[in-house]
């Protein structure tokens, strides 16, 4: 029997806890008590666990009240209703053995809640991405030394096969029949691709009006894509009205949700090993529901408690669409009342209303002395575009977002140009060719001979 309860009824967009309370501005704790489980873990699902199920992961922890529950599909807090995440037992790591590890995200398995056999189970082996200096772009913009990690060459070609990868192995240490997710297209594409890799049936959700790309791009993959009339947040309250009725459906971003976050941990991994295991000075990161910026912090911390890197200062930066910016404008305000916003934005990989993490992004943010920025649609087309010429990467809209915020942390003063600066490329900009299809083209159409090509003026 799986451990898939059909009892796991919210996602955390929708659970109130004293930290998203401030996003709707109501008590709605009495309007949730009848659905949430009595206890987040039921007592079969450690019954049903192999040992070592979840690695070296000892309890899922709530990031508000600190309680500790035991490993399974929960994903909020039986005691204030806050958002789970994974607590570990780290055994001391060396650099050494990172090293000799695979060139994908198992490398790191010592420090995600996966079993120590991860690499005998089909999955896509994300990870291990380039990082490549971008001393041309570094110059356009003024800055002494950029660094883009470029997540567009991963399976997939974008960085969700990783949290993909991480929650695969959950939904099969869970027994789950079916591995589904909500997406804005990015996720879809790694759920379908993952599960036709591991043999399980997947579904996935997106919204109807997402780019064709994306909807061929998960297709592909899996007979059952389901296209919803609605944006994000609406297909995401589908698909948790779906966890809650049947069993046996492993949602990536649900009821395995703390598991999954934990796959962009390895991003900030593969930075700091790449930079000859030392950390970035400031770092620029793209905020869609705010999991990937609040896990590379967590990876950094990760890495200065165990020793594996010099325990030192550094900014951490968010960026947003301006036509969906709720982080942003609540940074810019000074206030850690987030109010959802109805996305109207081309980035539509970045358009969620209602960021999960939103709260954590500002924490993060303010802590290291960051900031969190947006900018308009035009500007995304902009850095796209110069991400390309300067560099030779084609970026999507989320990439552009994050380098147009660069760009207009630079000119505005609140990035230091003298600091080495980490920019994070999520994804391949294949996937929203519309985007910038009005931007670039032919230079000229000549005839095919000489004269015309010189008459052309080219160069």
């Amino acid at each position: 029997m799986s451990l898939l309860s059909g009892d796991l009824r919210q996602s955390w967009e929708q659970v109130p806890n004293p930290a998203h309370a401030k996003v709707a501005g109501t008590d709605e704790k009495e309007d949730f008590m009848s659905t949430l489980l009595d206890d987040t873990t039921p007592a079969s699902a450690k019954k049903g666990l192999r040992d070592g199920a979840f690695g070296n992961a000892r309890a899922l922890a709530c990031r508000e009240c600190g309680h500790e529950v035991e490993l399974g599909p929960s994903y909020a807090c039986p005691e204030c209703f806050g958002p789970l995440e994974v607590a570990y037992d780290f055994p001391a790591v060396t650099r050494e053995e990172i090293a000799a590890g695979p060139r994908n995200i198992w490398r790191y398995k010592a420090l995600l809640p996966v079993p120590t056999d991860i690499e005998q189970s089909p999955n896509t082996e994300p990870g291990f991405t380039r990082l490549l200096e971008a001393k041309n772009l570094a110059r356009e913009l003024g800055i002494d030394r950029l660094w883009v990690k470029d997540d567009s060459t991963n399976p997939t070609n974008s960085f969700k096969d990783r949290v993909v990868a991480c929650a695969l192995s959950a939904a099969r240490e869970l027994d789950a029949k079916v591995f589904a997710c909500p997406s804005t297209g990015n996720l879809a594409n790694a759920v379908a691709a993952a599960g036709a890799r591991a043999g399980i049936p997947t579904v996935v959700f997106i919204p109807s009006n997402l780019e064709t790309p994306k909807k061929v791009n998960s297709a592909v993959f899996t007979e059952k894509l389901v296209a919803v009339d609605g944006n994000y947040d609406d297909v995401n309250k589908l698909a948790s009205e779906i966890a809650g009725e049947e069993e046996g459906w492993a949602f990536v971003n649900v009821n395995v949700r703390p598991f999954y976050a934990e796959g962009s941990k390895t991003l900030g991994y593969e930075i700091a090993e790449q930079l000859g295991w030392r950390l970035p000075d400031q770092i620029v990161i793209p905020v869609a529901s705010g999991s990937q910026l609040t896990k590379v912090d967590k990876a950094f911390q990760e890495l200065i408690k165990l020793g594996l890197v010099e325990d030192r200062s550094y900014k951490v930066y968010g960026a947003q669409a301006a036509g969906c910016s709720p982080v942003s404008v609540a940074y810019k305000a000074g206030t850690d009342a987030i109010r959802p916003v109805k996305p109207d934005t081309i980035a539509k990989s970045l358009a969620i209303g209602n960021p999960a993490d939103g709260v954590y992004v500002l924490d993060v943010c303010r802590r290291t002395g960051g900031a969190v920025e947006d900018v308009t649609d035009d500007e995304v087309r902009d850095a796209i575009v110069l991400l390309a010429r300067t560099e030779g990467i084609f970026t999507e809209t989320a990439g552009g977002t994050t380098v147009g915020v660069l760009k207009k942390l630079v000119e505005s003063g609140q990035l230091d140009t003298s600091l080495e600066t980490v920019v994070i490329n999520t994804g391949h900009g294949l996937k929203t060719l519309d985007a910038i299809s009005d931007r670039v083209g032919a230079a000229a159409t000549i005839a095919p001979s000489y004269d015309a090509f010189v008459a052309a003026n080219i160069l």
